[in-house]
């Protein structure tokens, strides 16, 4: 009751205040008539406040999006399906779902006619320019009484993520070289000793099938051991993004940052197409969840996309080289760069030093400032590493600078992983 009191419109305290007028008038002027129009008119807004609030509804909500992973720019569909599952009907439904204010504004909802058993179906668009991961939800719902004295407010706790991927270009297919490198299972575990069955074994990963398990070899080791299996072999990219606040210009959607994120974003998928397994690599070292241990294409796309996506500047000062590891010599490596300065130059010559074919897209930062000047970029301290790299304006075309990229060659012979 004390929440459908507070729970009084402005249209139930006007005829709150009215009513209790209406009885004070009638007590100083004597008019008994007048006494029983103050009482009515005071008395319907509590009797309609005692009514909603001993009402109990049970109202469930079903919200899906489809798809849930878009491109920037491309409408979503949100699909909200709404049931009364208890017995007392309900008055006006005000309905109100939250978006970030990114994907539009918020829809509203009115619905009526809410007995038992009531089930409706209601989908609205949202859409984005910037990219991101985003919630939606959760639902705040307002039942109002048919007189419109009370409303009282609910909410829905659940929301469901959609992920906005970066916009995306079609490359043209060039020659890119040094790409291919051993696959299956790496870094077999070889004995001195026992059956040719020994030598192919190696430590047991979860998710291994439990037929594949060699018991001899267990109980020899102390722990458990599979049989390990050849597989054809593989092309590998390191797609490599410099993400340092330091290194780009601009603010803002229309920034160098976004800019590299939307390339980098083109060479994944257009990679992946290619039958390459590419892994992302920023400034902060290799990002979670888009690593090599994908083997299909299309989940290695996605999760590059989805990694893309939330993927932020940061205030790194130099770039992290920790990656560089024994396991990442050999194979091909695209980098995104913006400006390099002295400090940077011993990890470019690390990394490529440690890959097969090393191929740049160096953004020239400068035409994202101010001043709109341009110098061309990292490109020439690029090429003099050994780097085959090509320079990116804000004019500059993606597909035009990639497809420059066949017309430049190395210094440095390609050098092949061998397996």
């Amino acid at each position: 009751m004390r929440e459908a009191l507070a729970g009084l419109t402005v249209r139930g305290r006007a005829f709150l205040a009215a009513g209790l007028t209406a009885v004070v008038c009638a007590v100083l002027l004597g008019q008994p008539a007048l006494t029983r129009v103050g009482i009515l008119v005071l008395t319907l807004p509590l009797v309609t406040a005692f009514v909603i609030g001993r009402s109990r509804y049970k109202l469930a909500l079903v919200r899906t999006v489809s798809p849930q992973l878009v491109t920037a720019g491309q409408p979503a569909r949100v699909n909200l399906t709404l049931t009364n599952e208890g017995r007392s009907p309900s008055g006006v439904l005000l309905l109100e779902d939250h978006v970030p204010y990114v994907l539009g504004t918020r829809p509203r909802f009115v619905l009526e006619g809410i007995g038992h058993g009531w089930r409706r179906h209601v989908t609205y668009q949202v859409r984005s320019d910037v990219r991101g991961r985003f919630e939606i939800g959760p639902m705040t719902v307002r039942v109002a009484d048919p007189f419109g004295f009370v409303e009282l407010g609910r909410a829905f706790r659940t929301t469901v993520p959609l992920t906005v991927t970066p916009r995306t270009v079609p490359l043209p297919g060039i020659p890119l070289g040094g790409a291919w490198t051993g696959s299956g299972d790496n870094r077999p575990r070889a004995f001195a000793t026992g059956s040719a069955e020994d030598v192919t074994v190696r430590e047991y990963r979860r998710g291994d099938d439990l037929r594949r398990v060699h018991w001899r070899s267990s109980a020899r080791m102390g722990e458990l051991m599979v049989r390990r299996e050849e597989q054809p072999w593989q092309s590998r990219a390191t797609l490599f993004l410099d993400n340092r606040l330091r290194a780009h210009r601009g603010q803002g959607i229309a920034s160098s940052f976004e800019a590299a994120v939307s390339a980098a974003a083109s060479i994944a998928l257009h990679l992946s197409q290619r039958g390459f397994t590419v892994r992302l690599v920023t400034a902060a070292g290799e990002e979670r969840g888009a690593t090599w241990h994908l083997r299909d294409a299309d989940l290695n796309a996605a999760a590059l996309l989805e990694a893309l996506a939330v993927v932020q500047a940061v205030h790194a000062p130099q770039l992290d080289s920790g990656w560089l590891t024994e396991q990442s010599h050999g194979g091909l490596t695209v980098a995104v760069l913006g400006s390099i300065e002295a400090a940077d130059m011993p990890v470019l010559r690390r990394m490529h030093h440690h890959t097969g074919s090393a191929v740049a897209v160096a953004l020239d930062v400068d035409a994202w400032g101010s001043s709109g000047s341009t110098d061309g970029g990292a490109t020439p301290i690029l090429a003099q590493q050994g780097w085959r790299a090509v320079p990116l304006g804000p004019r500059d075309r993606l597909e035009t600078a990639w497809q420059e990229l066949a017309r430049r060659s190395t210094r440095a012979p390609a050098r092949t992983a061998s397996r």
